[in-house]
């Protein structure tokens, strides 16, 4: 049976209701679409949203694409983490390219060095689900990732 301080603490903890995940581009937050839109349907203050994740994120490139993962609870009140850009962005901008091919395989979009995929695997493995992931695998995922947008990886 539970005591009367047992019932009230159960009162105060707050469920979660919803998890949101997308892109927003590093220091531009703002309630405009599509942030505004999926937040504002579950009631999340936008604008402080906002506020937090611009001031977090001001130490970043402006534009670089930030993934979030926001945890809304049934108190309206939301916590939110972040990670590293996407490894595509950071081999567009290692390549100097604005999109992959379009047939990759075939048509070559850009090249980047060992070098590079060497650099773009230290920083994905300051992710929290990479931490236990060796960084030859990171490596050779990039590298897989590089090859599916057509982008040519070269030894020097």
């Amino acid at each position: 049976m539970a005591t009367k301080a047992g019932r009230s603490a159960q009162k105060v903890v707050s469920k979660v209701v919803a998890d949101a995940r997308m892109y927003v581009p590093a220091g531009q937050a703002a309630p405009s679409p599509p942030l505004g839109p999926a937040l504002g349907q579950r009631g999340v203050n936008i604008g402080l949203f906002c506020k937090e994740f611009n001031e977090k994120t001001k130490h970043i490139k402006g534009g670089v694409p930030i993934p979030v993962k926001i945890t809304i609870n049934s108190d309206r009140s939301f916590s939110f983490t972040m990670t590293t850009p996407p490894v595509s962005y950071f081999l567009k901008q290692a390549a100097r390219i604005e999109k992959g091919s379009s047939t990759p395989g075939r048509a070559e979009a850009g090249a980047v060095t060992l070098k590079h995929i060497y650099e773009i695997a230290k920083v994905k493995q300051q992710d929290v689900v990479m931490h236990n992931i060796p960084l030859k695998s990171i490596c050779r995922s990039v590298m897989g990732s590089a090859r599916s947008m057509g982008i040519k990886v070269i030894r020097s």
